[in-house]
């Protein structure tokens, strides 16, 4: 009979194992390992999140109830205490930088124009609790961490992430995010600073953000607003000079405001250095910021970031960047397979299958049951 590998096996082939192991070499990660290497690491961790596991106990009891399958892909069922101490001890940068290689790869057959390059900003706050949360203390009686993303709408994937302690404003790790050039970045009043601003708009970036109520809008000059449109108004002006009467302010240049009514009845002061753009445009950009908070429901909704394994700022790390690692996975595979699911059922489909010998490719081939004829339909009922 045919070998058939589980729909597990067939998921890491989409991973690129020579170039995580020479990730692993750079950083050392291996050196004092005994038997439990990285590659046992984070196969033990895609588990994690393709099973759905919430706890240490968990990965050990499911991993070791299909350990002759695991066999086959290089896993190896770990102790509670070693994987426990490979979260707390092991590097979280080979991970990451995993992350980043496989983004690139993803990248390449969506790759836009660099002008038509849309990156949303945002972050989303992660409650952690009990013992070795001390780093990501927030007050007397709360610990929390944030993730904070740069997402692609367009590609449908983040493109950047970072961890911080939650008591961290969203600007200071905004600060060392890498910019694109020539990219539009929209983002909400978490990044209210005059100075990143600037940063962005010397790279030729687009800005979209929104003004605080509070913000004048100096030698302001109104713009014609076209009939039909949904925007109130339309004006040119430049931002104070000072930023909390403190800080001087470096962007000097003019800047836009678009008022809209959104459907619940609220005006927002929508801010751009585009002075050119149809307003309507802007106002839609602004409105695309939503997909970032689908994006952080969806992944707190299929894959384990609101249950960690460890409370360590390493552990926490290394699993969100696993954690990215396997939605990017499962991005690839709908993208390999051209089926039209969406990615709930597609999580759902791979969690119920994922140690069954089947191929990943043919488990979106769902056979729907083919529908009566309602004539038919009429005439069961009858003689029922």
């Amino acid at each position: 009979m045919r070998h058939q590998n589980s729909v597990f096996h067939d998921l890491l082939k989409l991973i690129d194992w020579p170039v995580f192991e020479r990730l692993v070499h750079e950083q050392g990660s291996d050196e004092l390992a005994r038997s439990f290497t990285s590659r046992n690491h984070l196969i033990a961790l895609l588990f994690c999140q393709f099973e759905g596991a919430h706890s240490l106990r968990a990965v050990e009891a499911s991993m070791a109830s299909h350990r002759a399958r695991l066999y086959h892909v290089g896993a190896k069922v770990p102790p509670r205490s070693t994987l426990a101490d490979a979260n707390k001890a092991r590097s979280s940068k080979p991970f990451s930088n995993l992350f980043e290689h496989m983004l690139a790869k993803a990248n390449r057959a969506v790759r836009r124009k660099l002008d038509d390059e849309v990156r949303l900003i945002d972050s989303t706050s992660l409650h952690l609790a009990g013992a070795g949360t001390n780093w990501a203390r927030f007050s007397t009686d709360v610990c929390g961490a944030k993730a904070h993303v740069i997402y692609d709408p367009d590609a449908g994937c983040p493109v950047y992430h970072a961890v911080t302690p939650a008591n961290v404003n969203d600007i200071t790790p905004a600060q060392t995010m890498p910019v694109e050039a020539g990219a539009t970045y929209v983002f909400d009043l978490g990044y209210y600073d005059y100075a990143w601003w600037a940063k962005l708009d010397e790279a030729g970036c687009r800005i979209v953000t929104r003004f605080k109520t509070n913000t004048p809008l100096n030698a302001a000059r109104e713009m014609p607003v076209p009939p039909g449109s949904g925007v109130l108004s339309d004006r040119i002006g430049f931002l104070p000079g000072r930023q909390a009467k403190s800080r001087k302010n470096p962007m000097r240049d003019a800047v836009r405001e678009v008022t809209v009514m959104t459907d619940t009845g609220k005006m927002l002061r929508i801010l751009t250095n585009d002075l050119d753009a149809p307003a309507d445009e802007i106002a839609d950009l602004y409105k695309r910021r939503w997909q970032i908070e689908l994006f952080f429901r969806l992944i707190k909704q299929t894959l384990r970031i609101t249950h960690f394994m460890g409370r360590s700022e390493n552990a926490v790390r290394i699993q969100i960047a696993v954690a990215l690692v396997a939605y990017l996975i499962l991005h690839m595979l709908q993208q390999i397979t051209k089926v039209k699911h969406g990615f709930l059922e597609l999580v759902r489909l791979v969690r119920t299958n994922l140690m069954h010998r089947k191929s990943a490719r043919n488990l979106l081939e769902i056979q729907r049951p083919p529908q009566q004829d309602s004539r038919q339909l009429d005439l069961n009922w009858a003689t029922s």
